[in-house]
């Protein structure tokens, strides 16, 4: 039998998607079983945004193996307990937090228990049973317990870190474990007579042969869509943000554990505080809103001097009707766009490198493959989608054009599904391997002004005022170990300096 295995796979792009994608190729290939080249140019400028990250990311690095205090150290990381977003329902706030609502113990019926009492006029908010949230507003950081039966194990946690740093701090690591870089931009592409590419040539006259390619060249998708004309789903009438604005600007104040986002007339701001500096943004339609105006919104909503002239992004929200065709892979924002307001950019390079790795091909790359992988990345996009359609269509208090488009624009069923059940209900329904999970739901549904009307009718059996004292007990768990929790940057300074390498 002929040995159909995979010899040679080429990236195309470095950034942060290129570099995450060969550091998880240098570790599955251990030992090496085929080679693993990059094509990138410093002349190209990448997003960029990704700064701000969700949970998972945790798994990525301990697969690659990464300390989290390497992680400090080499990307002037910070701690995010959460996204705080605010004027999303009017003129207030409220946290998504990361980590569970309730005790230890506590599963979905504690969102009934609340419910039951909010209903039978208790004055707590949901914020009160979330040891996260009330961390992150008062400026504190500890990681989740080990111990099951700690209040700190309902903990949940990502990070910050400048996205430039983390991708070169991935070169390093992959460029010391034998993946070979090479300078220059894209020149030529060719293909054998099935459509199958063969190899890449650089502008510098590299020649860079291979049996598996990774397209991670950005929004420009210069293999998956520039050579294969794979697709594209347009989401726009979902989400009608189509440009940013990036700029850094200097830190002002201690870095707080979480992630700003502040909705404005035709869009909205985030806030990334790292140690060195702070990241900002406004995501806006050029529909509803002017260049000149989003950048003047902008200029006068930062906490500190910009460090640069802030950095103009195009972008149409959807994804790539393929991000798997022939053998060419879309990882990363080559395989569609989702702005940044749930921070899940890292997060859908991350199941995109996990999805094809559990997939991996043979030299054929079945279509059966391939196949497969489509639609399980398309339900893990789809269902972050309904997320953030959720957060427009929901606003509250607010008349301006963009966000009365928004309030009157037709949903996905799914999610008109799920905002129905949970109103009339209180229960949050869920595919079985969607990225949000109940309390991410629970919190932004709560927030945005959906607020359920019953509660699971099985709490009845217990008396009003047990639950009542269970909650209040609750309440006293998360105060005691929030009392005894450390300031956010004390525990990243001491984190730095038990590996002995300095305080920020």
């Amino acid at each position: 039998m002929s040995d159909r295995r995979i010899r040679k796979v080429v990236i195309l792009g470095g950034g942060t998607a290129g570099w995450m994608t060969a550091a998880a190729l240098a570790k599955v290939n251990s030992p090496p079983q085929f080679e693993i080249a990059l094509l990138e140019s410093e002349e190209i400028g990448t997003v960029g945004v990704g700064e701000a990250t969700i949970p998972t990311i945790h798994w990525f690095n301990n697969f690659i193996d990464v300390k989290e205090s390497e992680l400090l150290r080499e990307t002037q990381a910070t701690y995010k307990l959460g996204i705080e977003l605010v004027n999303w329902n009017g003129e207030g706030r409220y946290l998504h937090p990361f980590g569970r609502y309730g005790g230890p113990h506590d599963g979905s019926m504690f969102y009934h228990r609340w419910i039951r009492a909010k209903l039978a006029g208790s004055p707590h908010s949901h914020h009160d049973y979330s040891l996260s949230a009330r961390a992150a507003w008062a400026g504190k950081f500890a990681p989740p317990a080990t111990d099951p039966n700690s209040i700190l194990a309902t903990l949940g946690y990502a990070y910050h870190f400048d996205a430039s740093l983390y991708a070169a701090f991935l070169r390093r690591r992959c460029e010391s474990r034998g993946v070979r870089r090479f300078e220059g931009k894209l020149a030529h592409v060719a293909q054998d007579s099935s459509g199958f590419l063969t190899a890449l040539t650089s502008d510098r006259g590299d020649v860079l042969k291979g049996d598996l390619f990774i397209d991670c060249s950005g929004l420009r998708a210069l293999l998956i869509e520039g050579v294969l004309h794979s697709g594209f789903e347009d989401w726009s009438h979902w989400l009608p943000c189509d440009r940013a604005l990036a700029v850094a600007s200097e830190r002002v104040a201690e870095p707080v554990p979480y992630t700003r986002a502040t909705a404005h007339a035709a869009g909205w701001q985030w806030r990334v505080p790292l140690q060195h500096r702070t990241g900002n943004g406004m995501v806006y339609s050029s529909k509803f809103w002017s260049d000149t105006a989003a950048m003047d919104t902008l200029l006068s909503h930062l906490d500190g001097r910009p460090l640069a002239e802030p950095r103009p992004i195009r972008f149409v929200p959807g994804r790539r009707r393929k991000a798997w065709t022939r053998n060419v892979i879309a990882i990363g924002l080559s395989s569609g766009f989702l702005e940044p307001l749930e921070s899940t950019s890292i997060h859908l390079i991350q199941s995109g490198i996990a999805k094809f790795l559990s997939l991996f091909p043979t030299r054929d790359c079945h279509a059966e493959t391939a196949e497969q992988f489509n639609r399980v990345f398309d339900a893990d996009v789809e269902s972050i989608r309904d997320f953030l359609v959720m957060h427009y269509h929901r606003t509250v208090g607010r008349s301006e054009p963009m966000w009365q488009y928004c309030q009157h624009m037709s949903l996905p069923d799914a999610l008109l599904y799920k905002m129905a059940h949970f109103a009339r209900t209180g229960r949050i329904v869920l595919g079985t391997d969607e990225l949000f999970k109940e309390a991410s739901w629970f919190a932004v549904m709560m927030g945005q002004g959906i607020h359920p009307t019953d509660y699971n009718p099985l709490l009845d059996s217990v008396a009003l005022e047990e639950d009542q004292i269970q909650l209040a007990r609750l309440r006293q768990q998360i105060a005691t170990a929030l009392d005894a929790m450390p300031r956010h940057m004390d525990y990243v300074r001491n984190q730095l300096s038990s590996a002995r390498l300095g305080p920020p």
